[in-house]
């Protein structure tokens, strides 16, 4: 048998993430070369400052701040750096320098994926990402190998543990929005900026990667729908709790059919939506991530595990990692997941979903049959209306003694399946209308 030399790995990036994926090279070499096949030697890690603390104790000669001279002497990057730049431009220099690149940048990805991926596929190398997507949970590979020979129809995931934290301590603890995002900043699920939690980016992020694989098809960030969970209330935690439902931010891939042409497109988008509690995903709890995938010939199939945390993402880059060493050992190209279906990315109204919409309405006689009315103008049917009403307070009018102001009712409706569009208009005509007094709450229902 032929001894294989060792593979040289080179590190960018000393964080949380990295260091445990150092310690884990050093501390289990030898089981790591015995599935690879040759010797794993981190030749070094590149960081902006070498004598900064570090979580993990790790040899101080590995450190360097010269990450262009440590890829060129490697056959493996790992890039971990995070941002856009210089994360770019070292994968690029890697790949065009004879190396395999494993990374966890989905920021990048998401916004320059294609630009990589070809610069990969023109030299023969390969570009994984395991780790850029839903933290440990394996995810891209199935989607890129195990399901290539069948056809995803659906994804929908829990993507983001800062924001799932938040909305499962809003239903399981009663708590405010804030007052939950105050408890995942001290327990460390949050950034002491969470913007790009909360407002979706992130999740937008993999939405874009995650479609990309199941419909072999590049989708810009831009084309990727975005609402946080910034409006979302205790009150409208509570009001899903008694309807049998959880509120959970969703990255949602999607493929669509028009209609009228029978074209196929794809949709890919991220807001907060009512998720049935029989629903697998309503059990996801904590800062856990889980993907529901709907294919064709395979059924429902749902990846759950932890989304996030340095131990936890470390195991995802090895695997990519030990992937790529072994190809090293074994000899052949690399390969990407192909994207060259090249399916139209459909805009945000032409996705079919329905709505629960919460109304304030004066409490008057045909008021019911006005509000159904509205909904009709825009061909939206309803499949389900509650009604509660509530008293106002006295009001004094200085000239005839105290009256009762005219009592208002709280309707909660919900619709059959109807495009955006229709329902998005619904809800600016009722918006505007003379018997609605407030728009409570517009939330969509998925997964049912």
């Amino acid at each position: 048998m032929i001894e294989y030399r060792n593979l040289r790995i080179a590190l960018l990036g000393g964080g949380a993430v990295g260091a445990q994926v150092a310690r884990i090279l050093l501390e289990q070499g030898e089981e790591l070369a015995d599935r690879v096949g040759a010797g794993l030697e981190l030749i070094g890690i590149a960081v902006r400052d070498v004598n900064a603390p570090r979580s993990v104790d790790l040899p101080q000669e590995l450190f360097t701040t010269d990450a262009e001279s440590l890829i060129l002497g490697a056959d493996v990057v790992i890039e971990l750096i995070g941002g856009i730049e210089p994360a770019r431009s070292y994968i690029l220099q890697a790949i065009t320098s004879g190396a395999d690149v494993v990374t966890a940048n989905k920021a990048l990805l998401a916004a320059h994926g294609p630009e990589l991926f070809a610069a990969a596929d023109q030299v023969g190398a390969q570009l994984n990402y395991e780790a850029a997507v839903a933290g440990a949970i394996p995810i891209v590979r199935p989607l890129r190998d195990s399901l290539a020979g069948d056809t995803v129809k659906r994804i929908l995931g829990i993507v983001n543990g800062t924001t799932n934290f938040i909305l499962d301590r809003m239903d399981q603890a009663g708590d405010s929005l804030q007052e939950a995002l105050d408890t995942a900043t001290t327990l460390g699920y949050a950034e002491a900026d969470p913007t790009a939690d909360i407002e979706g980016y992130d999740a937008a992020q993999k939405a874009a990667l995650l479609a990309r694989l199941a419909f072999h098809t590049d989708v810009p960030l831009e084309s990727v729908y975005r609402e946080g969970i910034t409006g979302i209330t205790r009150e409208q935690i509570e009001s899903a709790r008694k309807a049998g439902y959880v509120v959970k931010l969703l990255a949602i891939c999607e493929r669509l059919t028009d209609a009228a042409t029978g074209q196929e497109g794809v949709s890919a988008r991220v807001y907060p939506a009512l998720v049935s509690r029989g629903h697998p995903l309503a059990a996801v709890h904590g800062g856990n991530n889980a993907v529901f995938v709907e294919a064709e010939a395979a059924g429902p199939l749902m990846f759950y595990g932890a989304g996030a945390g340095g131990v936890q993402t470390a195991s995802a880059v090895l695997g990519d990692l030990v992937s790529l060493a072994r190809r090293h050992v074994v000899g052949g190209p690399g390969f990407a997941a192909a994207a060259n279906a090249d399916l139209p990315v459909r805009d945000i109204g032409q996705v079919i979903t329905r709505y629960a919409v919460t109304l304030e309405v004066n409490d008057e006689p045909g008021v019911l049959a006005t509000i159904a009315r509205v909904f009709s103008n825009h061909h939206v049917s309803l499949a389900l209306v509650e009604q509660s009403t509530n008293v106002r307070a006295v009001l004094v009018d200085g000239g005839d003694g105290p009256e009762l102001a005219p009592s208002t009712a709280t309707l909660v409706i919900g619709t059959h399946e109807a495009t955006e569009a229709a329902l998005a208009a619904t809800v600016r005509d009722l918006a505007a209308h003379s018997v609605v007094t407030t728009v409570a709450s517009v939330l969509r229902v998925e997964g049912a």
